[in-house]
């Protein structure tokens, strides 16, 4: 079932197409909030190849299995994208400037086009990852390691797509459908389109866009 929320008041007076002005009089608070996108890439789908690499060297996991539990972990990210997304980044504290969780998401919303602001500062992403990996192993043992690959790689796929999405022109493809879809949360209706790198969990939760949204 579609969501039939209605458009957001928080978009009537966020999402500023300008690049982003000093947010922080902190010094190194506004110089961590700002983040070049190559910086967790690098760090991100580069360790999700060396996990995986290092399961297959140093653990009795066979290449099926681990490819297996890789994309078992990708398609969690997903999953925890769109909760995060929905349940965390779109509490009413995130749009209060004076609040420490407006770094976030907040100053997103209200600057879309800033492209060293597209991403989570790097140095919480690595704590975060560094806990997931740790929690995975003490759960899974041997096979946290390439679940948790699988969920970095998802987590750097999806920054790739956030990034283009939000600095590059729509393809003339399927992909396009993408584009579209970020754009309406953005621009339309911000409880509605959570899902960024895909729409499927939008689909299971019904928080897919009208058909009316989607086509305007």
């Amino acid at each position: 079932m579609n969501s039939t929320i209605g458009m957001s008041k928080k978009n009537e007076t966020f999402a500023s197409n300008e690049e982003s002005s000093r947010v922080y009089k902190n010094p190194l608070l506004h110089y961590l909030s700002k983040t070049h996108i190559s910086v967790p890439l690098i760090i991100f789908y580069g360790a999700g190849i060396f996990i995986s690499s290092y399961a297959y060297l140093h653990f009795q996991l066979g290449i099926l299995s681990i490819l297996l539990l890789f994309f078992t972990g990708l398609l969690s990210f997903t999953l925890i994208e769109y909760l995060v997304h929905r349940y965390i980044y779109h509490l009413p504290s995130v749009y209060d400037e004076k609040g420490a969780i407006f770094a976030l998401h907040g100053i997103h919303h209200k600057y879309p086009k800033d492209k060293k602001r597209l991403v989570m500062p790097p140095v919480l992403s690595v704590i975060l990852a560094s806990m997931i990996l740790g929690m995975n192993y003490w759960l899974l043992g041997e096979t946290g390691f390439p679940f948790t690959a699988g969920f970095l790689f998802g987590y750097a796929a999806y920054l790739s797509v956030h990034f283009i999405v939000h600095r590059f022109s729509p393809p003339k493809n399927i992909f396009k459908k993408l584009w579209i879809h970020h754009s309406i949360h953005h621009y339309q209706n911000d409880e509605v389109a959570f899902g960024v790198s895909s729409p499927l969990w939008d689909y299971v939760f019904g928080t897919m866009p009208k058909t009316n949204d989607s086509s305007s």
